[in-house]
C-alpha cells in the first residue's frame, strides 16, 4: 500500500502572531505562526478586514516568532525559532510575494529538546541583537548589524548559558543606546535534583535575572539577579532610555513580571512597585483560584488574563523614576495566543480556540468610569474586585480546532469545534463563502438574469435583465431597483442574450429574432427565418452567432458604422446545437477569431470567425456527454504561462462534469484537456470579473444559481427569489454554517434514520446549571449578597465562571442539521460529565434502537479517578426528537469507549474490554477481558473482531468467541502508541493516529487472521505464547506518516460521488487532509521521485529537514507529502524544467499529474 497525502484545508489556529512593517511600507501587517505554517495578513483600514498576502508551508514546527528593525530602517524583519536547531532571519519580498531567507545559522540538533534553544526569542528594541533560549540552561544572543551594501548581517552566537536552570520566559529590555539587556525568569533546580525529602523544591525560587551583552567586549555577562514571586510565568517590556537630543527619558525601562494575582514592576537598583489583577466578583468563582496574565500587547500596556479579561496598565514616572503602577479594566475579548495592537487604530486577536477577531478601539478608556487600582494603595499585596464589563466593535476571521469529525453526504464535513461557551458544530462545505446584500422576491421563476449598461463608457451597470418562460422584465439600478418599460427591449418574449454593443447602443436575442436598440430608441430588428427558431446566441460588444432550431449558425459582425451586418452564408452543423461561446474582443482588436459550439452529438467544435476562413471548422473535442453550456475566457494560470493569460475553452457537460481545455490562439486546436466533476445537474457557466481579474464561475447541483456580475458583487436567481451578494473570501475552500453550543463538544454521532446528530458536551471546573441554582439558593438563604447583573452575564462572550477540580457541567444534545438548530438538550445531574455514546440494537429488544452514554462522577483528570462510571440506556422517543432513560448501569472507572456489536454493546471501561446485554434494571455482563494496560479510547467492529485501541499501547486485535462466550487478544502492534483516533480500512487493516501527531495503518498477516476466524472456541489462541510481553501475534506496518497536528479523527471515506475511497483526517489546529492510496505502481513511482526531486530544490522555510520532519517519530514509510509535491507549480520556470526532464515528462504533465490527483480524491 501507498498513500498520498493531501491538505485540504491548512491549520487555522494561531500559536504566536507579530505585528510589524514587513512590506516596507507606511502600513502594518501581521505575521502568523500557525505551528507548521507562516501567514502574513494585511488589514484593511477602510473596510476593516484582513486579508491573506501570502501563505506559506515550512515544513517544520515553529516553536517562537519575534520582529525587530534595524535602528534607522523602515522596514521589519521577522526571526523565527523552530526545532529545526537553527535561528532564521526572514524577509517578505513584495515582488516575488514570498518569504525570502537572509539567514540560517545552525546552533544544535533538531526536534523540540529541553536544551536546545529555540523556545523563546527576545529581541533589542532598537535591533541591535536577538536572544533565542531554550527551555532549560541554553540561551544564545547574536549581534544583528549591516554590512558596506546595507544587508543585514548576524555575528557568531555567543553564551549566556546556566546549568540546571529552567527558563519560564524572557525579554529584551528598552535601555536605548546603551548596551543591550536581555530580562530571564530562571529557577534553579541543581538542590531540588538532590534532595529527596522536596523540601528545596517547595523553597527553590524564581529568579529575575538581566543579561548584558557588552558590545565593545563582545561577550555576554550576568548583570543583575534578584528572586521575583515564585508564580511568576511573563515579562513584559516597559519602555526606557534616553532621548539622544535631550535628557528627556522615554520611560522608566525595567520590566513588568506578571504573577498570580499580581503585576509587579521591577528594575535593577529600582523600587519594586506591586499592584493586584482585578477580578470578578462572581457569585459561583471559585475564590481559591488564581488569576494569571497569559499574553501581552506592546504599544501600549494591554494584558489579558485567563478569563479573557483585558486590563490597561499605566505608569506615573518621572524621568526614570516610577511613582506608580496603575491597573483598570478596558474590556474582555476571546483568550489569545497574542495580541496585536496597530498604529491605524485596530487590535487582532489570535484566538487559542475558536474564531480569531479585528477589533477597532472606540477609545481608550481614559474617560469612563472603571475604577483605576494604583500600586500607591497595595505597599504589600492586596486584592481587588472586577467591575461591570462592556462590549467592543467586532470583526471575525475564521478558525476552527476541529475535535471530532464525521462526513454527512459525499461533500459535508461535519466538525465540533471551539472550547467553552464559545464552541460551535460546523458544516464545512466545498464552495465559496457568500455575503448576501440584497434578496428580493420576483412574480415568477426566471431562467436567466443578465446585467448590462447602457453606454461603453458607463461606469456601472443600468438595467437587470431577467427571462422568464413567457417574457422579459427590465429593472433599472438606481438609488432603488424598478421595473422600467421604455428601454426597447421586447417583453413579451423570452430573452436568449443581452449586450451592450458598440458605443451606445443595445441589443436582445429573443426566441424570434434579433433586436439592435440604437441610443435613440431607434429599434433594428432581424427576424429568424420562418418555421424556425433561435435557440441559443452568443455575443461580445462586436460580434453576434445564433443558432436555429434547424442546426444552422448565423453570425453577424458590428461595422464602423455601428450597423449589425449577417455574414451571407449559414453553416449548418448537422446535429442540434445546445451552446455557443466566444470570447471577448482583445484590446486594439475587431473581433475575436474562435467560436466553440457544443452539438448534441456529445462535440465541441471551434469555428473560424476569420474573414478568410468564416464558419469554416478547425478543430472538434469529443466529450462523454452533450454540453450545456460552454465559456470561452482569457484567463491566468501559472502552471501553464506564468506571464500571458491562456485561452481556455471551459465546457459544463448536462452530467455535471465540467472540462477545461486550452484553445491554441495561433491555429484553433485544442490541447490539454482537465475535467472536474461539479454535481448531479447540467453546469451552468458565467464569466466574471472578480478582484479585476476575469474569471468563470461554475454552477451544478450546489448551489441553484443563475449569477450575472454586478459592479460589487454576483446577481443571482434561486427559485424565484433574486439576490445580489459578493464573495468576501476567495482563498476559503470551504463555506461553513455554525451551529452554536454551550458547552465543549466531546463526540458526535448521526441518527441512521433521521439524520439527527446526537453530541455530548461537557467542560470541566464548570458548574453544571443545577449544581449552580443549588450553591445560590444556599447562599440566597444563608443572606449573603448576589450581584444579579453579574450572573445575567452571556457567557458566549464572558465565558463560566470557573469552579475547583472535579467539577464537571455536561450535557447530551440533539441537533438538526438541516434545520441547523438545537432540538432538545438534556443535562447530567450529580456532577456527571459524558465521554463517550454510541446507537446500539439490542437482539433482545428486537433490535430497537438505543442510545447508550457512558457517563462518571466526579471524575479527574490526572491522576485519572472518579468515584463511580455510568453506563446510560436512553430510548428513543417522538421519532428520535426526544429521549428516555430506561436505566444507569454503575462500573468502576470511565466508559472512554462503547460500541454496538452483534446485538449487545461493547464498552471500554477503563482497562476492562466488556461486553453487556441489556436487561429490565440495568445493563448485564456477560464477558470480559481485563488485560489492557492503560485504558481503552476506540472501538471498532467488523464481523466478530473487535479493534481495540489503547491509550498508550497502540492498537488491539481482539475477538468474541461465542461458543465460549470469551473475549481474547490475539494479535497487537509491535511499538506503544499514544491513540489519540481509530478506523478500519479493511477487515484486517487498521488505520490511526498518535497523541504526537503521526498517522499509521497497520495490517494483519491474512494467514493469522483466516487461523483464528476458524478456531471456534478461541482455545488455540489461548495456548499460543505471547511475543515481546503481548499478544501471540503481531501486526505489520504498512505506512507512517507525521502530519504536524494532532489528528482528532479519522475516517474511510469517498469525497467525490464515483471516486476512489480516501482517509480523510481531520486536526485539533483545524488541518483536513486526505491520504489517497496510489492505483498503479507507475504513480508510485513517478510521484516519489518528484518528491526526492523536490526535497532537494524547495529547502524549508525554517531550515528542518524534509525527510526527518515527516519521519519524526518513526522513519516515513509508504507515504509522499502531496504538499510538498505541489509547490513544484511556485518553482522558478528553469528548475521546474530540469526536474521535468529528470521525469522524462513535460512541465504541463507533471503539473497536469499534480491536479489530476488533488481533484479525482477530493474535488478541491
Amino acid at each position: 500500500m501507498h498513500l498520498y497525502n493531501l491538505t485540504l484545508q491548512p491549520p487555522t489556529a494561531a500559536t504566536q502572531a507579530i505585528v510589524g512593517n514587513f512590506y516596507g511600507s507606511r502600513t502594518q501587517e501581521i505575521i502568523i505562526s500557525r505551528g507548521t505554517r507562516l501567514e502574513l495578513l494585511r488589514p484593511d483600514v477602510q473596510t476593516g478586514k484582513l486579508s491573506t498576502v501570502i501563505a506559506s508551508d515550512v515544513f517544520g514546527s515553529i516553536r517562537s516568532l519575534a520582529a525587530f528593525r534595524l535602528t534607522g530602517s523602515t522596514k521589519d524583519y521577522a526571526i523565527v525559532g523552530s526545532d529545526s536547531g537553527r535561528i532564521i532571519i526572514l524577509d517578505y519580498d513584495p515582488k516575488s510575494s514570498s518569504f525570502v531567507k537572509l539567514h540560517q545559522e545552525t546552533f544544535g540538533k533538531s526536534g523540540a529538546r529541553r536544551i536546545v534553544p529555540g523556545q523563546y526569542l527576545a529581541t533589542d528594541p532598537k535591533g541591535r541583537s536577538v536572544m533565542i533560549s531554550a527551555v532549560e540552561k541554553a540561551k544564545l544572543v547574536y549581534i544583528l548589524n549591516r554590512d558596506a551594501a546595507a544587508n543585514l548581517t548576524i555575528s557568531s552566537p555567543l553564551e549566556a548559558h546556566k546549568n540546571n536552570a529552567i527558563i519560564h520566559h524572557i525579554v529584551g529590555l528598552d535601555v536605548g543606546f546603551e548596551n543591550p539587556l536581555f530580562a530571564a525568569l530562571e529557577v534553579d533546580y541543581s538542590e531540588s535534583d538532590q534532595d529527596p525529602t522536596g523540601e528545596a523544591f517547595n523553597s527553590a525560587e524564581k529568579m529575575l535575572t538581566y543579561y548584558e551583552l557588552d558590545l565593545g567586549l563582545n561577550h555576554v555577562v550576568r548583570k543583575w539577579s534578584e528572586p521575583t514571586d515564585p508564580r511568576a510565568n511573563l515579562l513584559v517590556q516597559v519602555p526606557g532610555g534616553q532621548v539622544a537630543s535631550t535628557d528627556r527619558f522615554d520611560g522608566p525601562s525595567g520590566v513588568l513580571v506578571c504573577c498570580e494575582d499580581h503585576i509587579i514592576y521591577r528594575h535593577m537598583d529600582r523600587r519594586q512597585h506591586r499592584v493586584p489583577i482585578p477580578r470578578r466578583q462572581h457569585p459561583l468563582e471559585d475564590r481559591q483560584r488564581g488569576i494569571i496574565i497569559v499574553t501581552a500587547g506592546a504599544f501600549f500596556f494591554l494584558l489579558q488574563s485567563e478569563d479573557g479579561d483585558l486590563f490597561k496598565v499605566t505608569i506615573d514616572h518621572e524621568e526614570d523614576e516610577v511613582k506608580a503602577l496603575k491597573i483598570k479594566y478596558f474590556d474582555t475579548v476571546p483568550v489569545a495566543s497574542s495580541l496585536c495592537i496597530l498604529k491605524s487604530g485596530f487590535l487582532f486577536v489570535a484566538s487559542e480556540f475558536g474564531n480569531h477577531y479585528l477589533y477597532q478601539f472606540q477609545k481608550l478608556g481614559d474617560d469612563d468610569n472603571e475604577p483605576e487600582f494604583s500600586s500607591t494603595s497595595y505597599p504589600g499585596t492586596g486584592m481587588a474586585i472586577l467591575p461591570l464589563l462592556y462590549p467592543m466593535h467586532t470583526s471575525g476571521h475564521d478558525h476552527w480546532i476541529i475535535l471530532h469529525s464525521q462526513t454527512k453526504y459525499a461533500s459535508d464535513f461535519i466538525t465540533a469545534c471551539g472550547r467553552g461557551a464559545r464552541s460551535s458544530l460546523r458544516t464545512l462545505r466545498h464552495g465559496l463563502d457568500v455575503e448576501e446584500s440584497v434578496s428580493s422576491e420576483l412574480p415568477g421563476i426566471p431562467n436567466a438574469v443578465w446585467t448590462t449598461k447602457r453606454r461603453e463608457d458607463d461606469e456601472f451597470d443600468t438595467y437587470i435583465i431577467l427571462s422568464f418562460v413567457n417574457g422579459t422584465l427590465v429593472l433599472s439600478i438606481g438609488e432603488t431597483i424598478e421595473e422600467v418599460q421604455d428601454t426597447g427591449i421586447l417583453s413579451s418574449a423570452p430573452t436568449l442574450a443581452v449586450q451592450q454593443i458598440g458605443a451606445d447602443a443595445l441589443l436582445q436575442v429573443h426566441p424570434h429574432g434579433i433586436r439592435h436598440i440604437l441610443a435613440d430608441h431607434r429599434v433594428n430588428q432581424w427576424s429568424a427565418p420562418q418555421g424556425k427558431t433561435i435557440v441559443t446566441a452568443t455575443t461580445n460588444k462586436r460580434q453576434v452567432v445564433v443558432a436555429l432550431s434547424s442546426a444552422e449558425l448565423v453570425y453577424f459582425e458590428l461595422d464602423l458604422d455601428g450597423q449589425l451586418n449577417e455574414y451571407q452564408d449559414r453553416k449548418a452543423m448537422g446535429s442540434t446545437i445546445t451552446a455557443l461561446s466566444i470570447a471577448e474582443v482583445p484590446e486594439g482588436r475587431q473581433r475575436t477569431p474562435y467560436l466553440a459550439v457544443g452539438c448534441e452529438d456529445q462535440t465541441v467544435r471551434i469555428v473560424s470567425l476569420d474573414p478568410e476562413s468564416t464558419l469554416e471548422t478547425i478543430s472538434l473535442q469529443a466529450l462523454t456527454a452533450p454540453p450545456s453550456t460552454i465559456c470561452i475566457a482569457d484567463m491566468l494560470d501559472a502552471s501553464i504561462n506564468k506571464t500571458q493569460p491562456t485561452m481556455f475553452v471551459n465546457i459544463g457537460l448536462q452530467n455535471g462534469v465540467l472540462l477545461r481545455t486550452v484553445l491554441d490562439p495561433i491555429n484553433g486546436q485544442l490541447t490539454d484537456t482537465r475535467t472536474r466533476f461539479l454535481g448531479n445537474r447540467p453546469v451552468r457557466l458565467v464569466r466574471v470579473q472578480i478582484q479585476g481579474n476575469p474569471a468563470i464561475l461554475a454552477l451544478s447541483s450546489r448551489s441553484c444559481f443563475s449569477a450575472e456580475l454586478s459592479p460589487e458583487g454576483l446577481i443571482g436567481i434561486a427559485g424565484s427569489v433574486l439576490r445580489i451578494f459578493q464573495i468576501p473570501k476567495l482563498g476559503m475552500k470551504l463555506k461553513q454554517d455554525s451551529i452554536p453550543l454551550s458547552l465543549t463538544p466531546r463526540r458526535f454521532i448521526s441518527h441512521p434514520k433521521n439524520r439527527h446528530f446526537y453530541l455530548i458536551e461537557g467542560d470541566h471546573r464548570v458548574l453544571g446549571d443545577e449544581a449552580a441554582n443549588k450553591r445560590l439558593q444556599a447562599m440566597t438563604q444563608a443572606g449573603q449578597y448576589i450581584d444579579q447583573e453579574m450572573l445575567d452575564l452571556p457567557p458566549e462572550i464572558f465565558g463560566r465562571p470557573k469552579a475547583a477540580a472535579g467539577i464537571w457541567a455536561s450535557a447530551i444534545r440533539i441537533i438538526d442539521p438541516v434545520e441547523g438548530k438545537t432540538i432538545s438538550t438534556i443535562t447530567l445531574d450529580n456532577n456527571e460529565a459524558a465521554f463517550s455514546l454510541a446507537f446500539v440494537s439490542f437482539s433482545a429488544r428486537n433490535n430497537e434502537l438505543h442510545l447508550v452514554v457512558g457517563t462518571a462522577q466526579d471524575a479527574l483528570l490526572s491522576p485519572r479517578s472518579c468515584t463511580s462510571g455510568f453506563l446510560r440506556t436512553y430510548r428513543f422517543t417522538e421519532d428520535g426528537v426526544g429521549l428516555e432513560l430506561l436505566h444507569k448501569t454503575e462500573t468502576d472507572d470511565i466508559p472512554l469507549a462503547v460500541m454496538g456489536f452483534q446485538g449487545r454493546l461493547v464498552a471500554g471501561v477503563g482497562k476492562a474490554l466488556r461486553i453487556y446485554e441489556i436487561g429490565k434494571k440495568k445493563l448485564l455482563r456477560k464477558a470480559e477481558n481485563k488485560t489492557f494496560s492503560t485504558a481503552i479510547v476506540s472501538l471498532n467492529t467488523q464481523g466478530s473482531r473487535i479493534i481495540v485501541g489503547d491509550m498508550q499501547e497502540s492498537i488491539h486485535f481482539a475477538v468474541y468467541k461465542a461458543p465460549e462466550n470469551r473475549l481474547l487478544i490475539f494479535a497487537d502492534d509491535t511499538q506503544p502508541r499514544w491513540i489519540a483516533a481509530a478506523t478500519m480500512v479493511d477487515y484486517n487493516t487498521v488505520a490511526a493516529s498518535d497523541r504526537f501527531g503521526n498517522v499509521f495503518v497497520n495490517r494483519l498477516d491474512a494467514k493469522v487472521s483466516d487461523q483464528v476466524d476458524d478456531d471456534p472456541t478461541g482455545a488455540g489462541i489461548l495456548h499460543e505464547k505471547g511475543i515481546l510481553m503481548g499478544a501471540p501475534h503481531k501486526t505489520n506496518m504498512l505506512c507512517h506518516f507525521h502530519v504536524g497536528d494532532l489528528v482528532t479523527s479519522i475516517h474511510k471515506v469517498s469525497l467525490v460521488a464515483g471516486g476512489r475511497e480516501v482517509l480523510l483526517y481531520t486536526g485539533i489546529h483545524g488541518t483536513i487532509g486526505i491520504l489517497v492510496p496510489f492505483v498503479s505502481k507507475e504513480d508510485v513511482d513517478f510521484i516519489s521521485t518528484l518528491e526526492q526531486h523536490m526535497r532537494t530544490e524547495q529547502g524549508s522555510l525554517v531550515g528542518r529537514d524534509h525527510l526527518s520532519w515527516r519521519g519524526y517519530y518513526v522513519p516515513v514509510k509508504a507515504v509522499v507529502d502531496g504538499d510538498l509535491c505541489e509547490t513544484y507549480a511556485r518553482l522558478p520556470g528553469s528548475k521546474q524544467s530540469a526536474i521535468a526532464g529528470e521525469l522524462d515528462r513535460t512541465v504541463g504533465e507533471v503539473l497536469k499529474k499534480l491536479e489530476q490527483l488533488r481533484v479525482t480524491a477530493s474535488g478541491f
